[in-house]
């Protein structure tokens, strides 16, 4: 399948530099109520319990053979659009899977944990890669796209003052100024009863876009390596304006969940993959007790810190830097 001709990319300079792990905001010093991304937003309405075992439990999760998979396969398609259009080839993508995961070893030595008696062996898991890559290459042909941006930090702060934050694999310009919105996911596409689901993360960038650069992406894209399938969808404002009135919603569960200390759980399909069964009172497990609040002695009033989180406070919002790690993501 040959990407659409009308929407291909045009190499123009990012409209921001390339994000860093703390990125800069522009409303640093602004009354915010808090900050959601749509992983976190996804999360709660998963399993409120689960938001709060990520979100302010901090529990740590063992790495994951398709998580980590995704990292490198997410690298190297970043990597590749810093070469020439010639080279972006199916064979240069393969010999960049080696270097690809040494680099994300480095970063973080413990994952080679997950390989092992009761994990895959490295040399198939690596082909694994490989294999996305070639199910990429069989969708896109990236020697006739200039993405506009790749893993762009968006962010944008609502009338209701709840920041919305994210990054986005890839966005693409095309001459007419449309804007396509691309994200790779390394998994299966959904069946279709499960789409909108999966678009929510979507429509939740396109709503950022949209609030900072006052133009509604023509096209919502996304990939699916697992697969080798591609799933597409035009917004409309309408659906934007849904798509924040449901984070807004969200947020409100959020703060009420905080307020009682009420996280149930949500028992779906989707527990099998969850890391927090031992503890989950849906499998007959006992929940951690809760951080205790603890309000930080510079938090201006409004603002409370459990266990380095910034957590929903009073209604009249609380002042902070978007960049401190007060702020929930």
């Amino acid at each position: 399948m040959t990407p659409d001709p009308a929407m291909r990319g045009t190499a123009v300079q990012p409209t921001q530099p390339a994000p860093d792990p703390r990125p800069g905001t522009p409303v640093d010093g602004v009354d915010v109520l808090g900050s959601l991304s749509p992983s976190r937003a996804g999360d709660f309405l998963a399993c409120p319990l689960l938001y709060r075992f990520r979100t302010i439990d901090r529990l740590p999760e063992p790495f994951s053979p398709d998580a980590v998979r995704g990292t490198v396969v997410h690298k190297i398609l970043e990597d590749l659009f810093d070469l020439p259009a010639a080279r972006r080839t199916p064979a240069q993508a393969g010999a960049m899977v080696q270097p690809a995961w040494e680099t994300v070893l480095a970063e973080d030595p413990e994952i080679a944990e997950m390989f092992g008696p009761e994990g895959p062996e490295v040399g198939a898991w690596l082909a694994s890669c490989h294999e996305s890559l070639a199910r990429y290459f069989a969708l896109e042909d990236p020697t006739r796209l200039e993405p506009a941006e790749r893993e762009l930090y968006v962010e944008t702060l609502l009338d209701s003052k709840l920041l919305l934050r994210g990054f986005i694999d890839r966005v693409d310009v095309a001459p007419s100024g449309q804007i396509r919105v691309v994200d790779y996911k390394t998994g299966k596409a959904p069946h279709e009863a499960f789409e909108a689901k999966a678009l929510f993360q979507m429509k939740f960038y396109a709503l950022v876009l949209w609030r900072t650069r006052g133009v509604v992406p023509a096209m919502l894209q996304l990939v699916y390596l697992g697969s080798g399938e591609i799933l597409r969808y035009c917004p409309e404002e309408r659906d934007l304006l849904a798509t924040e009135r449901k984070v807004e919603a969200i947020w409100k569960a959020i703060s009420r969940a905080q307020e009682t200390g009420d996280w149930r759980p949500n028992r779906s399909a989707l527990c099998g993959w969850c890391p927090h069964q031992s503890i989950c009172p849906a499998f007959g497990g006992t929940p951690p007790p809760l951080p205790v609040p603890r309000v930080a002695a510079s938090a201006p009033v409004g603002q409370k810190v459990v266990s380095g989180s910034l957590v929903p406070g009073p209604a009249t919002g609380s002042k902070v830097s978007a960049t401190s790690s007060g702020v929930t993501s």
